[in-house]
C-alpha cells in the first residue's frame, strides 16, 4: 500500500481522478470518535491527548484532510489493526493524506492523537472513499467507559526518550502507549483522558489547575464547556499530586506565588482541595466508580506524604465507590519509560480486576 501526503488544493489533479469520491464530513455519524472532541459542521477538533477517529470503508483506498494547528503534533495512522507510521507535519497547513493500494474489500482506518494539547489542536475536515468504494456502519461503541484525569504520566510524556534524557518536545511523547490508553485497550473500553503535563490539584507548573480545566470540551477554549450527559464512564482513574509534590516545596515559583503568597499550604489545606476535586467528579458522575491513584514518579516514594493525603481525602467522602490505589515508585530518573507505562498499566489493570465489576 502507499500512504502520501499532498496539500489539499491539489487533491482533484493527483488524487483519485476527475470521478466522484465518496465524502465523509466530519459530524457524519459514520465516524465513532473516541475522548471529547469538538465536532462542528465543517470540522472535528481534536485538542486532548487520546482523541481519536474510526471509519470503516469498502475499497481500495481514503483520503483524509486535516490541519495542525503548530505543526507538533503527531497523530498515529492504525489500519486494520496495524499501526503505521504517524503523522507529524512540519508546516501549518491543510493537508491531504492518501492511503491508497489496498486489497480490495472492508477496511477500518483509525486516527489517534497521541501528543496532547500544549501541541496544539488538529481540524480532521473529511474522509474520502475511492471511486467505487463504500463508507460502511461505525463500529459500535465499547460497552465499557473508562475516563482519565491526570498529569503528564497519563499523556505518556517523554515516553519515547529512550536516551533518559527526559524530554518532553512532541516527539518523544506518545500517548498512545501511556498507561491510561493501554489499560483502556485492556479492557476493551471507550477512551477519555482529560489530562495535561504539569498541572496539579493545588497548584501546576502554569497558572490552570485541574479544577479549571477538567470541564473544558476544547482544552484550550474555557468558555468551551463539556456535557457529561454525553459520556458517563464506568470507571473514573484520578492521577495527580505529583506536579503538587514538587511546587509546594519551591516557594520562589511563580505559581507557587500566584497560590499561596509566602507561606507554603498545611497538610489540611492540601486535603481539602482533592476532597473537593473527587466531589465535583463524583457530582458529575454520581454511579461512576472512581479510582484516587498515584504513581509511579516519586510521589510514591518510601516517605512521601502525598498518599496519606490522598486516603484522608476520600475516607472523608465516606462513599464505598471511591478507592485509593498507589503505584509504586519507579526509583529511576525522568518520567516512565514505554515499559515502566506498561508496568504501570499491568498493575492499575490488576486492581480493577480485582474491585471492580462492570
Amino acid at each position: 500500500m502507499n500512504f502520501k501526503y499532498f496539500v489539499v488544493f491539489l487533491f482533484a489533479v493527483i488524487s483519485f481522478g476527475a470521478t466522484a469520491q465518496i465524502i465523509v464530513k466530519a459530524n457524519d455519524p459514520h465516524i465513532h470518535y473516541m475522548g471529547r472532541v469538538d465536532v462542528t459542521d465543517s470540522a472535528a477538533v481534536l485538542s486532548w491527548s487520546g482523541n481519536s477517529a474510526k471509519i470503516n470503508f469498502r475499497g481500495t483506498g481514503i483520503k483524509f484532510t486535516l490541519r495542525d494547528e503548530r505543526a507538533d503534533n503527531y497523530l498515529d495512522v492504525i489500519l486494520d489493526g496495524k499501526m503505521m507510521s504517524p503523522i507529524h507535519e512540519t508546516k501549518n497547513l491543510k493537508l491531504g493524506t492518501l492511503i491508497d493500494n489496498l486489497p480490495s474489500g472492508n477496511h477500518t482506518l483509525e486516527l489517534f492523537k497521541r501528543t496532547e494539547w500544549a501541541m496544539g489542536k488538529l481540524w480532521l475536515y473529511n474522509f474520502e472513499i475511492e471511486k467505487g468504494g463504500e463508507v460502511l456502519p461505525a463500529t459500535p461503541a465499547h460497552k465499557r467507559k473508562i475516563e482519565f484525569f491526570g498529569n503528564s504520566i497519563s499523556c505518556g510524556y517523554a515516553a519515547l526518550d529512550t536516551e533518559g534524557k527526559d524530554r518532553g518536545t512532541s516527539t518523544y511523547e506518545d500517548g498512545y502507549n501511556s498507561y491510561a490508553a493501554l489499560t483502556a485497550r485492556h479492557f476493551n473500553a471507550e477512551f477519555h483522558n482529560t489530562s495535561k503535563s504539569g498541572i496539579g490539584i493545588t497548584v501546576s507548573w502554569f497558572p490552570l489547575v485541574m479544577s479549571e480545566m477538567y470541564d473544558r470540551l476544547d482544552a484550550t477554549d474555557p468558555n468551551r464547556k463539556w456535557d457529561f450527559s454525553k459520556y458517563t464512564p464506568d470507571v473514573v482513574v484520578i492521577n495527580l499530586f505529583q506536579n503538587d509534590s514538587w511546587i509546594v516545596k519551591k516557594p520562589d515559583n511563580d505559581q507557587f506565588k500566584a497560590k499561596f503568597g509566602t507561606t507554603p499550604p498545611n497538610d489540611d489545606f492540601i486535603i481539602n482541595a482533592y476532597r473537593s476535586f473527587v466531589k465535583s467528579v463524583r457530582g458529575k458522575y454520581p454511579k461512576a466508580s472512581i479510582i484516587c491513584i498515584l504513581g509511579s514518579m516519586d510521589a510514591t516514594q518510601q516517605g512521601s506524604p502525598w498518599p496519606g493525603y490522598i486516603d484522608k481525602a476520600v475516607a472523608a467522602l465516606s462513599d464505598n465507590n471511591i478507592y485509593t490505589h498507589f503505584i509504586p515508585y519507579k526509583n529511576t530518573p525522568g518520567h516512565p519509560s514505554l515499559k515502566e507505562q506498561q508496568d504501570m498499566a499491568n498493575d492499575l489493570e490488576a486492581f480493577i480486576a480485582q474491585k471492580i465489576k462492570w
